[in-house]
């Protein structure tokens, strides 16, 4: 009989199982999905045809394997977007795709037009600054006699010593996110663009917060590296073998599906349906079974709710990914684990994220010293003022100019506020928040009313596992789900881990890799983003799951 596989969610991660399994076995995937949207938090909110991009997502990845998956699904374009010109955009166009459809034979395709084709990869440029009391700084930071003048010299002085007290006296203990920033930026670099605006998306204390979330996000980088590759990128013209090397927050190009993120997983959705698998929308996993006996501990079924209705039904199943929150997940199942296990899932946190979008005719950044301006070339902006509660603005039209169903006449924005559920921002009106954006965006000078001509508010629940509550004991939970071996928690919400899209993914490779090579030890997926994308060295296997192989 063809075995079954429950996915819990259709984000990035259990798609990406989904599509592996069908691709590289027999097992028959089921994925649920409790909401309408493909995508999870990587989703394109379409609104009156300008697409929302929650939170951002570039799709650069130090993994091949990644990069090529998804260039398979959307093939990196090899003529000009509809702002190429414009824009000054230097592309390095694709001549010819090769596409391995999951259920058809590989074909060779010419490299499509984004203007005629809607199923192509754009190469885009990336800009990401800090907007702070009215100037625009670099990010990552670095001092440049730019950012100097802006900070004033003076500062700029102070900011240099402390940079280098950091390095002569670091900070012995590095266990939370303020010493990790202070090691590596100096006191006051961090107390002028980290610490206000770090509490901001927490909503605690820096001190509170351990340092793996900064581990993960800024990897290697520091003020001494940031001022190491803006003088590089000055002497090298290899920009290929200059993106590979550099860390991730360093990236100056990445690749961008032309409706936003959602197209890539809307279209991976349509080829596991293509090709057999299965993918239901508003069912929701309520209830989790598993043997108890610690000689041959297994998932055995999965109990579904249609949202809709209100039915259930039990599912009888071999293997179950999770994608859903690791505190859902553990107190669904029965019989309960332990008292301990149950206790460290239900104290994990997680902070909630809405994004207001604000259609206007034209922005007016009001920068010092300079006219205002009409419109920036950043993807996203961080505002790092503390007198208001919005942490980052995104500009759509620069992702992709097929995110604005006017791009010539209008400028599509999101602003995104890092909030828990249930707190004012998220319980108040749709259209007080957009009254309260407004007039945040007149107070730190982006933006005027008068040119708003259409808006919209979109949530997204749990949309970061937190770094603080019972997260430093989070391998009691881990331990416990690595006793069931037919049990795979992939994914940022399913690990309680801030992972980016393409670790996400790559979890779920690994599930799937152990599958295949019939292992029962799952602890490589957790070692994802942990040593082996970043840190691995060159020429060492993705996977090496045969020395490890069990009969």
């Amino acid at each position: 009989m063809t075995k079954i596989a429950i996915i819990a969610g259709a984000g990035p991660a259990g798609l990406t199982a989904a599509y592996e399994l069908l691709k590289r076995t027999d097992v028959h995937p089921i994925v649920l999905e409790s909401t309408q949207a493909i995508g999870g938090i990587a989703q394109t909110f379409n609104y009156k045809g300008n697409r929302i991009d929650i939170g951002g997502h570039r799709f650069f990845s130090k993994s091949k394997r990644v990069m090529d998956w998804w260039f398979n699904i959307l093939p990196v374009q090899g003529h000009p977007a509809a702002d190429t010109t414009e824009k000054g955009h230097e592309i390095d166009y694709a001549v010819e795709a090769i596409v391995e459809f999951l259920c058809k034979e590989a074909v060779a395709i010419p490299a499509p037009d984004p203007e005629k084709e809607d199923r192509v990869m754009l190469q885009r440029p990336r800009l990401s600054r800090i907007y702070f009391r009215r100037s625009f700084f670099p990010y990552p930071i670095g001092i440049t006699f730019t950012v100097a003048r802006r900070l004033g010299l003076v500062n700029t002085c102070f900011i240099g010593c402390s940079y280098i007290k950091a390095h002569l006296f670091p900070l012995k203990d590095e266990s939370f996110l303020d010493a990790f920033f202070i090691n590596r930026f100096g006191r006051r670099l961090y107390e002028t663009f980290f610490k206000d605006y770090t509490e901001k998306v927490w909503g605690v204390p820096c001190n509170q917060i351990r340092a793996d979330w900064g581990a993960q996000r800024i990897k290697g980088l520091s003020l001494k590296r940031a001022v190491f590759h803006a003088v590089k990128d000055l002497l090298t013209s290899d920009f290929a073998k200059a993106q590979v090397e550099r860390e991730t927050s360093l990236i100056t190009r990445f690749f961008y599906p032309k409706f936003g993120p959602g197209q890539m997983w809307e279209t991976v959705t349509e080829q596991v349906r293509a090709c057999g698998g299965e993918v239901k929308m508003k069912r929701r996993v309520v209830g989790v079974k598993w043997m108890m006996d610690n000689a041959k501990r297994k998932i055995t079924s999965v109990t579904i709710e249609n949202v809709d209705s209100g039915e259930t039904e039990e599912v009888p199943c071999d293997y179950f990914f999770s994608t859903m929150p690791v505190r859902h997940l553990i107190g669904m199942m029965h019989p309960k684990p332990d008292d301990r296990v149950c206790e460290v899932a239900e104290g994990l946190i997680y902070r909630d994220f809405l994004t207001v979008g604000l259609l206007l005719k034209k922005l007016h950044v009001q920068e010092k010293g300079r006219k205002p301006s009409a419109a920036v070339p950043d993807n996203w902006i961080y505002i790092q003022d503390g007198g208001v509660h919005v942490g980052r603005i995104q500009i759509f039209n620069n992702w992709s100019p097929y995110m604005v169903a006017d791009r010539k006449n209008s400028v599509w924005i999101g602003l995104e506020y890092f909030v828990n559920e249930g707190d004012k921002l998220w319980v108040m009106p749709d259209q007080s928040l957009i009254d309260v954006g407004i007039a945040e965006m007149e107070k730190i000078g982006f933006a005027l009313k008068a040119d708003i001509l259409d808006a919209c508010v979109l949530r997204m629940p749990k949309a970061y596992p937190a770094y603080f509550g019972s997260y430093n004991q989070l391998d009691t939970v881990r331990d416990f789900t690595l006793t069931i071996p037919n049990l795979y928690l992939i994914g940022r919400n399913g690990m309680h881990r801030y992972n980016n899209q393409d670790h996400s993914m790559l979890t779920a490779m690994t599930a799937v890799d152990n599958i295949v090579a019939r292992l029962t030890d799952n602890l490589n997926i957790w070692n994802v983003n942990a040593d082996r994308v970043y840190h691995e060295e060159k020429g060492q296997s993705e996977v090496d799951v045969e020395a490890r192989k069990r009969g």
